[in-house]
């Protein structure tokens, strides 16, 4: 049996990011004179990338291609700035990598998030930790729940579906697991609801980190 591959989710998985998310999209928002949005609205406009997220938080009649690509420029340039300000690392996070660590674990992530900003925020939380592969949104890979980086993954780390998994907070995790055949963990700490995990078939639902590791290793 080869060795066991844990594939996390960024947002609202291992970080807590929405603080920041939402402070730079009403940024954006404000600097083009348009209505800001509440923490709650962001929980729900996330998950599916950034190009996303700007064009749920216009208003309807803004959303055109050439608009939404503005906006996200703005929002990227003030984000890549300003990522770190509100972000934190949810309880028990660094627990659970030191435990998989120990345990033999290969590490991985696979967000939405663009890259750079992956990658920095990775850098930043969880530079101490080996990390087999890091990989945001980046040209020639499509978004979340396609299951083509997750394919990567695990060809990149020799690793097979059977002793694959993947941990995340949402309905796009789960449905990227089962697009790859890769066990899925939903977590319920993130942005989205349990009913949500539960609907999307998620194999296993954790409510805490310990809950994680028993469910790769228990």
């Amino acid at each position: 049996m080869s060795k066991k591959l844990v594939i996390f989710d960024l947002d609202g998985t291992l970080l807590n990011t929405i603080g920041d998310l939402a402070v730079c999209c009403n940024h954006m928002l404000s600097k083009r004179g348009l209505a800001e949005h509440s923490y709650d609205d962001y929980c729900h406009f996330v998950g599916n990338g950034i190009t996303r997220l700007v064009e749920r938080a216009l208003p309807e009649n803004l959303r055109t291609p050439e608009y939404i690509a503005e906006a996200r420029k703005d929002f990227v340039e003030y984000y890549t700035e300003n990522i770190d300000r509100h972000t934190v690392a949810y309880e028990g996070v660094y627990t659970l990598l030191e435990r998989l660590t120990a345990a033999g674990a290969t590490l991985a992530v696979a967000s939405n998030k663009f890259h750079a900003g992956t990658n920095k925020l990775i850098n930043k939380f969880f530079g101490d930790f080996q990390f087999a592969a890091i990989y945001g949104n980046r040209d020639g890979f499509p978004l979340k729940p396609d299951a083509a980086l997750l394919h990567l993954i695990m060809e990149q780390c020799g690793a097979t579906a059977e002793c694959s998994y993947m941990v995340g907070d949402s309905a796009v995790d789960i449905q990227t697991a089962k697009g790859a055949g890769v066990h899925s963990i939903g977590v319920t700490w993130g942005f989205r609801s349990v009913e949500e995990l539960i609907e999307s078939g998620a194999d296993v639902i954790a409510n805490t980190t310990d809950e994680v590791f028993d469910a790769i290793y228990g």
